[in-house]
């Protein structure tokens, strides 16, 4: 395996672990990444969707102890049967979506326009959110939701499919608009993270499984792991953060970023279409 490559495939799971769960988009900054590190092939788009799985993993670790607790309870304990009934009906919407309209995004939606107008867009509705008065907060905790409530989020989160918008963003500002607290909504955001992108990857590979041999294996691999620990280190330090902070700071970030997309689309620096 060409150690070059395997550097490059360290680089592409760090980006990915350190966006995956914040709201500044993954997919904007891998293909920024990507581009930048001349990995341009079919094979590198699915190598972008299959290292999520890494980062899911640190969701799990951090979370381990209310998943182990759910698990144990699924069939008794009322609480554990809500807590999964909500992430399953959250995730519903996305999965459906995701595989009817695939295509659809992959031949339409990714290009410099569109990912700097996402990026842009979704930093004044951050700005918006956080700089409302006395906003009504309904929902504390996710033990607090309801199944509608976890629909609506899933709902929500179906926009992160646009390039730029982020996922986790989408979800976790969505959730606050609809009367979810800062904590309640992130940590949701985090539990419908782990079917999603599990999926989603899944779902990639299975698609392009002509392309893959086990050849492949090694790079993969290192981008799982590399991808895992920087989301681990990620996540434990977004709970912290928001604890005390806004997500106003992301919210100029992402409007950097997006003049970031159009001036390496504008130059040449960076192939944006899919």
């Amino acid at each position: 395996m060409d150690t070059l490559l395997l550097i490059k495939s360290v680089i592409m799971g760090i980006v990915e672990g350190l966006t995956e769960f914040l709201p500044v988009s993954s997919t904007g900054h891998l293909i920024l990444t990507g581009s930048l590190l001349g990995l341009h092939d079919e094979k590198s788009k699915v190598f972008d969707v299959a290292i999520q799985t890494g980062a899911i993993f640190a969701v799990i670790l951090v979370y381990w102890q209310r998943l182990r607790d759910t698990a144990a309870g699924i069939f008794s304990e009322a609480r554990s049967q809500r807590f999964a009934l909500n992430v399953l009906v959250g995730f519903l919407p996305a999965a459906v979506i995701g595989v009817v309209a695939y295509k659809a995004i992959k031949a339409h939606l990714f290009n410099p326009l569109v990912v700097a107008g996402a990026f842009i867009v979704g930093a004044l509705i951050i700005l918006m959110v956080e700089r409302r008065k006395n906003p009504v907060v309904r929902i504390q905790t996710v033990d607090d939701m309801s199944v509608v409530d976890a629909l609506k989020v899933g709902l929500v989160q179906c926009l992160g499919m646009i390039p730029g918008t982020s996922r986790s963003g989408a979800t976790i500002i969505g959730g606050m608009l609809l009367g979810l607290s800062r904590k309640a909504a992130t940590d949701f955001s985090f539990f419908l993270a782990i079917p999603t992108l599990i999926g989603a990857g899944a779902y990639s590979m299975f698609k392009a499984r002509a392309l893959l041999s086990m050849a492949d294996l090694p790079l993969f691999t290192v981008g799982l792991i590399s991808s895992f620990l920087s989301a681990w280190l990620c996540v434990r330090w977004l709970l912290r953060y928001i604890a005390t902070h806004s997500f106003v700071a992301f919210a100029w970030y992402r409007i950097a970023f997006g003049i970031v997309v159009l001036v390496t689309a504008y130059t040449g620096v960076v192939v944006w279409a899919d």
